[in-house]
C-alpha cells in the first residue's frame, strides 16, 4: 500500500535494539526505510535474538540516553531524518523506584530523554516535515503497583505528546504517541513467565492475550504515514482492550 511505503525515508528508533522498539524498527525496514537504532550495549553483536533482538539491516549506535550530555554529543548516520520513534524505557523492580536513585534513573530515561531528543532533532524533522512517535504505556493512566516512577514517567509521556504536538505543529512536525498494553518482551517477563501473574493479567484484557511488538508497530506505521496527516498530539492505546 503506497501510504505505508517508506522507501527513501530515514527513521531513527531510540530503544530499537529489542522488544517493541525492535519490532517497530524492522517494520519500517520491511517497508523500504533506512533505519538507525540507538541502544545501550557497545555493539549490535552484544544483543541476543532470544531477547527479541533482530538488528539485521539496521544501523546500530550505542547512546546513553539517560545522559543529556550523551544525547547532545550523539550524531546520526545520515544528514536527514523523517521519523523519530522514541521507544526507550526501563523499569526498576523490588520497590527500587521508591528510592531516589531508582526514581531518578527511570525518569531520566523514560521522560527526560523524550524532550532532549525531540529538541535535538526538531530542526531536521522540520526540514522534512517529519513526525515524532512517542511510545508510552497504559500505565500512564492507571496505577502501577510497585513502580511509581514508571507510571509517572508514562503519564508524563502522554502529556508531553500533547504539548509537543501543539508546539511543533507550527514547524510542520506531527507528534503523536502509542500506549501499549501488555506486550510479550524482555521488559514484561516478570509477568509473562509467571503463570499466576499472567493468568491474572489476561483476565483484564478482552482479547485474552498479550500483544506482539509487530502489533504495536502497526499503530506507529499509521501515525508516521500520510494516512495520519491530520492526527496531531494524540496517543492511541494499543492494548487489546485492557483500558476499556
Amino acid at each position: 500500500m503506497q501510504d505505508t511505503d517508506f522507501t527513501g525515508k530515514r527513521v531513527l528508533v531510540v530503544g530499537g535494539s529489542s522488544g517493541i522498539g525492535n519490532g517497530i524498527a524492522q517494520s519500517f525496514r520491511a517497508r523500504g526505510a533506512t533505519v538507525e537504532v540507538w541502544g545501550t550495549r557497545a555493539s549490535a553483536d552484544d544483543y541476543d535474538a532470544a531477547d527479541g533482538s533482530d538488528l539485521t539491516g539496521l544501523t546500530y549506535q550505542q547512546v546513553d540516553i539517560g545522559s543529556p550530555e550523551a544525547i547532545t554529543s550523539a550524531t546520526l548516520s545520515s544528514d536527514s531524518l523523517d521519523v523519530l520513534v522514541l521507544s526507550q524505557g526501563i523499569v526498576a523492580y523490588k520497590r527500587a523506584e521508591f528510592e531516589r536513585d531508582g526514581w531518578d534513573k527511570v525518569m531520566s530515561v523514560n521522560l527526560d530523554s523524550l524532550i532532549h531528543l525531540s529538541e535535538k532533532f526538531r530542526a531536521k524533522l522540520a526540514d522534512t516535515q517529519g513526525s515524532i512517535i512517542i511510545i508510552s504505556s497504559v500505565s500512564g493512566i492507571r496505577a502501577n503497583i510497585g513502580n511509581p516512577a514508571y507510571a509517572a514517567s508514562k503519564a508524563g509521556a502522554i502529556s508531553l505528546t500533547k504539548t509537543l504536538g501543539q508546539a511543533y505543529a507550527r514547524d510542520g512536525i506531527r507528534v503523536n504517541g502509542i500506549a501499549p498494553g501488555l506486550v510479550d518482551t524482555k521488559l514484561t517477563k516478570v509477568t509473562t513467565e509467571n503463570p499466576d501473574r499472567m493468568k491474572g493479567a489476561l483476565r483484564s484484557i478482552p482479547l485474552r492475550r498479550a500483544g506482539e511488538p509487530e502489533e504495536i508497530a502497526g499503530g506507529v506505521l499509521f501515525l508516521a504515514s500520510p494516512l495520519a496527516s491530520y492526527v496531531c498530539g494524540q496517543t492511541i492505546f494499543v492494548d487489546g482492550g485492557m483500558t476499556l
